[in-house]
């Protein structure tokens, strides 16, 4: 098909009999030789589609003799039913009469073979006398069309030797359904772009598309035939899907690498495609994509808008499918779910379909997360995504936040083969999408508050053990709006803003004077010796508030500079810094909490490690991984020794917290009065007491 066809090339008029001989001519032979044989004929298409296509084949057979017996539920003269039968009973009696009546050969239409089966595939009371009539009669064939929305039981579809598939109209059939006319409202220029207009109505089967072209308004030859497109964009929408608006770089703040990972990979290839010169260039670009994709990352990291910002950059329809809401307690309706779900999508292809939460049914089969329904639902999703035609423009995103839970089969080449991380936002990240709150919502935040609220949402959430996401900042910038809104405010938003629109809500635990003295001289005692580790990163705050679940008050540290080579100074200086807390207690008060319970636990595994793992644990047990085990006698000594090694560790990090401490007492005295006073620390606030640590 040539990518441009001059608009006298195109047909004055054409009615729906002409575009669906028009559109499916091989097909149609298909069909009409192997009725000529004798060989019964499947027909999967659109409803609409029906009567035309019998119409086609009808016309091009009545002039050899063939006779044609057209079983539609409507009562004839030969075989009325009887009294109060309905559709389908009058079905099944007309279709009894018919073959066993039938002296001569005939072709027999079954136009509603769907009818004698339920929703979910399996056989009605009155299928189960179809069965057999289609055995009976061996001079008879049949013609029979079914929906593709509904399954066909294989004892029924196993009785046709031939089956044909219409879905949507073959992309180089499409320069011979636009009449002039409506050519004219497509283009600048006197010339159809076929390839550009299959990209808006690929899944519109020949009828409809014919209906949704005459009825194309605007004016001929237009400087943008944006508008005509988005007319019959929007006429294919069906159920649920729309067609999103998010600008992949306007509305999605940071995230540069994810970004560029989609449009190299993605969208480029696109680009390619549609400036391709010629049909065979244009489908190795199609050949490249992949039709299905992973967007994994913590919850609430924007997993399914980066899937809309997709949709928007392809001008594709988008639905957004939570996995539980497929689920049916009844046999076969989750798989009739999902069969549905995709049948909606490619009649208003293009169109990407995103199973959000895709863990919720689509884990590993075998494993004991799994179920039979999980199961049935992933090999459905399997069979439905293996049936992609090359030039079907139906594209699948699976969200989760358990890539390594979902079965392996749906991961491999040719399913969901494109893998995309999107992570928790870091600084940059974070200020872009604060930016862009900001000026959506006129928060007005100054330089100042905009620099605190970047570092502030650096930590966990206060009141979880989560860090900040996308959807978190959204939340705080939200909170800021309402604010601002109560307050009738028109000035910026400065620093006490963001930090009561983030804090002022949080239930945090009423201490008494003493409890929060031996809160603070914990984390002083774990600031000042982290201060004085060569290897420990620089102290970014400090919090005796009760803002962190499950801990009074705690210190968090800047990224270290290594992130990804830890060396044994590292671990070594963790220990030390974890012990800080608990020596601190016991130098001020002589006294010890419970609330170290967690850093011992800490600084035990990581020195375990590295006596176990690492070849760190000095000359008693070697360079070496260990194994011992206590059921093994010969084991005893190298027990003995693994664990000598390991309390050696411990105890030298220990006493080099002591003397820290000790060297420093006042220092963390005057730490800890600060942060009585204050209750929370920051970088700002920590620089005016303690000396500049630069990282190592």
């Amino acid at each position: 098909m040539a990518l441009t066809i001059p608009e006298a090339e195109l047909p004055q008029e054409l009615d729906a009999f002409q575009a669906v001989s028009a559109a499916y001519p091989e097909a149609l032979s298909r069909i009409i030789e192997s009725l000529r044989r004798g060989l019964s004929v499947l027909v999967e298409a659109d409803k609409e589609l029906t009567p035309y296509l019998y119409k086609c084949v009808r016309d091009r057979l009545k002039p050899e003799g063939r006779q044609f017996v057209y079983v539609d539920g409507r009562p004839s003269a030969d075989a009325a039913p009887p009294p109060g039968v309905g559709l389908v009973g009058t079905i099944v009696h007309v279709l009894r009469e018919a073959v066993r009546g039938a002296v001569e050969q005939r072709i027999i239409v079954l136009p509603h073979l769907d009818l004698l089966t339920t929703s979910v595939g399996g056989l009605t009371s009155e299928a189960r006398e179809v069965i057999p009539l289609l055995y009976e009669n061996p001079e008879l064939v049949f013609l029979a069309f079914k929906d593709p929305s509904f399954p066909q039981p294989k004892v029924i579809e196993n009785f046709f030797p031939r089956r044909e598939t219409l879905l949507g109209v073959p992309r180089e059939r499409l320069g011979a359904l636009v009449t002039q006319r409506e050519s004219r409202k497509l283009s600048g220029d006197r010339a159809l772009r076929p390839y550009q207009l299959y990209k808006h109505v690929s899944g519109v089967n020949a009828v409809r598309l014919r209906r949704l072209l005459s009825t194309l308004s605007g004016e001929d030859y237009p400087g943008d035939p944006r508008a005509a497109y988005q007319q019959l964009r929007q006429a294919t929408l069906v159920g649920q899907l729309t067609i999103p608006d998010v600008d992949l770089q306007k509305d999605i703040g940071g995230y540069a690498k994810v970004k560029e990972r989609l449009s190299r990979e993605l969208l480029d290839v696109l680009s390619l495609k549609d400036a391709s010169v010629d049909e065979a260039a244009m489908k190795r670009v199609e050949g490249l994509l992949p039709r299905g994709m992973i967007f994994w990352g913590p919850p609430g990291t924007g997993k399914t808008l980066f899937a809309k910002a997709l949709a928007t950059s392809l001008g594709a329809a988008v639905t957004v499918v939570s996995g539980p809401e497929l689920k049916s307690k009844w046999h076969g309706e989750s798989e009739d779910n999902l069969r549905q779900v995709f049948n909606r999508a490619r009649q208003a292809a293009p169109a990407i379909i995103v199973f959000d939460e895709l863990d919720s049914f689509a884990t590993a089969r075998g494993s004991y997360q799994g179920n039979g329904v999980d199961h049935s639902m992933v090999n459905q999703l399997l069979t439905e995504m293996d049936g992609f035609r090359k030039d079907e423009l139906v594209f699948v995103v699976g969200t989760t936040n358990f890539v390594e839970s979902l079965d392996a089969a749906l991961l491999r080449p040719g399913r969901f083969e494109f893998h995309l991380h999107i992570p928790f936002p870091n600084a940059e990240d974070r200020r872009a999408i604060l930016r862009i709150y900001d000026e959506k919502l006129g928060l007005q935040l100054s330089p100042r508050a905009l620099d605190y609220a970047v570092k502030r949402t650096g930590d966990l959430v206060e009141g979880q053990t989560t860090r900040y996401s996308g959807d978190h900042l959204q939340a705080l910038c939200r909170a800021l709006a309402r604010e601002r809104l109560r307050g009738q405010r028109t000035g910026a938003s400065e620093v006490e803003d963001v930090e009561r629109a983030l804090s002022s809500w949080v239930e945090r635990p009423a201490l008494t004077p003493k409890e929060e003295q031996v809160v603070a001289t914990h984390e002083s005692g774990h600031a000042v010796v982290a201060l004085f580790c060569p290897h420990s990163p620089p102290i970014e705050r400090i919090s005796i508030r009760g803002d962190l679940a499950g801990a009074l008050g705690f210190v968090s540290y800047a990224d270290p500079a290594q992130r990804y080579v830890v060396t044994r100074g590292q671990l070594l200086d963790q220990i030390c810094t974890l012990y800080g807390g608990r020596e601190a207690e016991l130098l001020f008060f002589e006294d010890l909490s419970i609330g170290s319970a967690a850093d011992i636990e800490r600084a035990t595994e990581i020195a375990r490690a590295l006596v176990e793992q690492f070849g760190m644990g000095g000359e008693a047990v070697g360079v070496r991984h260990l194994h011992a085990r206590h059921d093994d006698p010969a084991s005893d000594a190298l027990l003995r020794a693994r664990e000598e090694a390991v309390a050696a560790v411990l105890e030298a990090e220990r006493a080099r917290a002591v003397r820290l401490l000790t060297e420093h007492r006042a220092l963390v005295q005057s730490l800890r009065d600060l942060l009585l006073e204050k209750k929370v620390l920051d970088q700002e606030a920590l620089a005016a007491l303690l000396p500049v640590k630069k990282e190592s």
